[in-house]
């Protein structure tokens, strides 16, 4: 049992499965973020530009069973806009990095260091040739 512990120990302390935990927690943050996007914002704005269009009211009732048509085309619209609003965020996020990339990195000043190595190998390239 002894062993069992230390091997689970050295499991859960590996970088990649705290790496792993660290992007899942992230997620769920991220999820709840794109869910209040598209459910507080993006679907009422929607709601108001299609006239409260409403499906979650079409059902279909075979015998006593009740078939949520509308649940189910509703769903399929958050599923949409969500992956839109993902799909934007990600094209946003890689321009940013696009453009940080880009950035010309500048160069570092010379010290006088770096200045009189290079007087000094200019000089013997000179002596050289002459």
């Amino acid at each position: 049992m002894k062993k069992f512990l230390s091997e689970f120990k050295e499991f859960i302390a590996r970088g990649d499965v705290m790496s792993m935990a660290i992007g899942i927690i992230i997620g769920s943050a991220f999820t709840a973020i794109v869910n209040s996007l598209v459910g507080d914002i993006i679907t009422p704005i929607l709601g108001i530009v299609i006239g409260g269009l409403d499906f979650t009211n079409i059902v279909i009732t075979v015998g006593s069973a009740k078939i949520m048509v509308g649940n189910f085309i509703q769903a399929i619209i958050v599923f949409l806009l969500t992956a839109l609003v993902i799909f934007s965020m990600m094209k946003v996020f890689n321009n940013f990095m696009k453009k940080k990339e880009d950035k010309p990195s500048e160069a570092e000043p010379e010290t006088p260091a770096d200045i009189a190595l290079l007087t000094e190998i200019r000089d013997l390239l000179k002596s050289k040739n002459n």
